[in-house]
């Protein structure tokens, strides 16, 4: 399996650290409200694949408002970063109203920078992340580096569509990537192809299949 392409030769990414956190002051307190349904399918789906594993410590990368943190079996704990500290203030308000004592920490972190050793979890999911971050080859490296042999990465998103109508709203919305906070027209491709991880899993999610859901297992 060819190892991923540089990320010298990837092109520049539209947004980056500031702009995320500004677009996230702006988007949280009114995040739940907004996203909350459109991406409870997702929450769904990744908390039944999370579920299903064999009790173990969980990444919860971009954990945002922590909306997916209740859905997590007891038998597992939780670990939630994020970029924005405006997000994250309203996770910690939900898991203390929540009592959700299965959360063992929340931080404010650059998921391309992960503050842990090497195969610290058993298992890493990022929803609704890929296409926030600057440098999604870097976030990849990480979560693989945390995560040991046998492991899973699962990460949803909407990537950018190959044609019609949904690729045109995308490539038009691509030049507001900085301000609203994530970038429309990424590629699903550039996940793909690492000789550290084993795709085990992908299918498309509502609502309108707008989504797409990847499960890795880390070799």
């Amino acid at each position: 399996m060819a190892p991923p392409e540089p990320a010298a030769a990837r092109p520049p990414s539209p947004i980056d650290e500031a702009a995320v956190v500004a677009a996230y002051s702006r988007w949280a307190p009114v995040y739940d409200a907004v996203f909350g349904l459109p991406f409870l399918t997702g929450r769904r789906a990744i908390a039944k694949i999370v579920n299903a594993l064999p009790p173990g410590r969980i990444l919860e990368a971009g954990v945002g408002t922590g909306m997916a943190l209740k859905r997590y079996d007891r038998k597992h704990r939780v670990f939630g970063i994020d970029l924005s500290p405006d997000m994250l203030a309203r996770a910690r308000t939900r898991v203390a109203r929540g009592h959700l004592g299965h959360v063992e920490g929340l931080e404010v972190m650059d998921a391309g920078n992960l503050a842990f050793p090497d195969r610290s979890f058993d298992a890493v999911v990022a929803m609704y992340v890929m296409t926030v971050v600057p440098d999604p080859d870097k976030v990849m490296a990480e979560f693989v580096r945390v995560t040991p042999p046998g492991g899973r990465l699962v990460v949803i998103g909407h990537f950018a569509s190959s044609g019609g109508f949904y690729h045109w709203v995308e490539r038009r919305l691509a030049r507001f990537a900085a301000r609203i906070g994530w970038n429309p027209d990424m590629d699903v491709e550039r996940l793909m192809g690492r000789p550290d991880l084993r795709l085990v899993a992908r299918r498309k999610l509502g609502p309108l299949w707008l989504f797409t859901l990847l499960t890795f297992e880390r070799v």
